[in-house]
């Protein structure tokens, strides 16, 4: 039987050994290609989305509550603490025509980079996502209170209000 220190040693060294290349000149198989010059994005894969739908018959508590869902839901981190956070603050006092804008604000893009950028305005608005929602998203990223925007808010918030 081996010694605890001595198999820890030896796992070590084997995890260490693999991954070394094994030679001088060669490169180890888990480089990334994709800013590789001579790469032709041949094995680009694009997956169609279905294109987005607005919910008309939805009752508009119920688009709420769907809504600050989507807002905690996102593909990146930043639009997560952002948009859940505009939504808390915002959408319980949206009306129907500003909820249909935010709506489509938030899913009909397929890139969650867009969004970011828009609302930051580093890159400027298409003209179908301008409007009031975009303005008051705009303003709101500004922060202008300088208050601290690390995290999601709790879902704490919404217990108060059934109450």
């Amino acid at each position: 039987m081996l010694s605890s220190a001595v198999a820890r040693r030896l796992v070590t060294g084997l995890c260490q050994a693999a991954w070394r290349p094994a030679g001088t000149g060669l490169v180890s198989a888990r480089g990334y290609r994709g800013d590789a010059p001579d790469d032709n994005k041949a094995d680009l894969i694009e997956i169609p989305l279905p294109p987005w739908e607005a919910k008309l018959d939805e009752p508009i508590d119920i688009k709420r509550r769907r809504l600050l869902y989507e807002s905690r839901k996102r593909g990146m981190l930043e639009n997560c603490i952002l948009l859940s956070i505009f939504a808390k603050r915002y959408l319980n006092t949206m009306s129907e025509n500003q909820l249909q804008q935010y709506d489509r604000l938030i899913n009909e893009p397929s890139n969650d980079w867009d969004i970011y950028y828009w609302a930051t305005e580093a890159q400027p608005t298409p003209e179908c996502y301008q409007g009031e929602v975009m303005d008051m998203l705009k303003e709101f990223t500004k922060n202008r209170d300088h208050e601290q925007r690390l995290d999601a808010p709790n879902l704490e918030y919404l217990e108060k209000e059934n109450q």
